[in-house]
């Protein structure tokens, strides 16, 4: 069955950008492969994900180096769900996330938006149990 298996976000430096999402966000490096001329193929994935994870991939253009931090143009563009709201909010903002809000619940769960290290925002949220 077709299945979303990478969502890339532009990055300035590929060591900055895994040790943020694997130290801040507490993802996996899943795969960092040499592709030749200082490119490489950086996937990083929150740990137990099965089928979507972000590919990590360095700006190289002046154009793409515009986009860093603002591929959505300010939305909220990226969802990570957890099953410990409290637990994962409590433990990024240990490790220096910024959190633009209080957490608040909603009728679809608790959330709070967040940037990643480039200004890209994000929802954590739990979903709601049905």
């Amino acid at each position: 069955m077709p299945h979303l298996g990478l969502v890339t976000v532009v990055v300035r430096d590929y060591d900055e950008a895994i040790a943020h999402y694997t130290r801040a966000l507490g993802f996996e490096l899943r795969e960092d492969t040499p592709q030749g001329d200082g490119k490489r193929w950086v996937v990083v994935a929150p740990p137990g994900a099965r089928e979507t994870a972000l590919l990590l991939a360095r700006a190289a253009t002046p154009r793409e180096r515009e986009r860093v931090g603002d591929q959505t143009g300010g939305r909220v563009g990226l969802f990570l769900h957890t099953d410990d709201f409290d637990r994962d909010h409590d433990r990024m903002r240990a490790a220096g996330v910024t959190f633009e809000e209080a957490p608040r619940r909603e009728p679809y769960g608790t959330v709070a938006v967040f940037r990643d290290l480039y200004g890209n925002r994000w929802d954590l949220i739990q979903p709601a149990r049905p």
